[in-house]
């Protein structure tokens, strides 16, 4: 390239960003540690807050464990509200998308709060069809044998 062009792309590049080198979500002014929403604050809630990617198991308002989360595109969004885990597949296999969910907590449908290996090997640089992912196969894993049917989900954005 010549000196003009060069000049011009230099220009147009910056230092990147911890969340960009390591292909993390842009944090929201409301940042990954948001308060919790109201509906999370008594008993046993699985806290998804969409603004900070991240799921939070709480139990009468005391946050026992945090997770990063990836959610559905605008095409395949991931419902927001209060919910209730109505059944857990430890092996699930989409029928629709026949793809894998492990470790699925079903709580809209057929949206879930599961493990993702898509999400553990790509980031952020994806969507679920809906569902929650986690990318941390052990917590999710444990958490898997904390949440009991009739648990609650809330799918809010801070």
């Amino acid at each position: 390239v010549d000196q003009r062009t060069w000049d011009r792309l230099v220009g147009m590049t910056g230092e990147p960003t911890h969340a960009q080198l390591y292909n993390l979500p842009e944090v929201s002014a409301s940042g990954p540690e948001a308060p919790l929403d109201a509906r999370c604050r008594t008993g046993r809630v699985l806290c998804v807050d969409k603004s900070s990617h991240s799921l939070r198991w709480v139990i009468d308002g005391r946050v026992q464990a945090r997770f990063d989360a990836r959610f559905g595109s605008d095409e395949l969004p991931t419902r927001e509200g209060a919910f209730t885990v109505y059944s857990k597949s430890r092996d699930h296999v989409s029928s629709l998308y026949n793809t894998s969910m492990p470790l699925a907590m079903f709580f809209s449908g057929g949206q879930a709060v599961h493990y993702s290996p898509d999400f553990a090997a790509h980031g952020y640089a994806g969507n679920s069809h809906g569902c929650v992912n986690i990318r941390d196969y052990n917590g999710i894993s444990w958490l898997f044998d904390q949440v009991r049917v009739g648990d609650r989900v809330v799918v809010y954005r801070s």
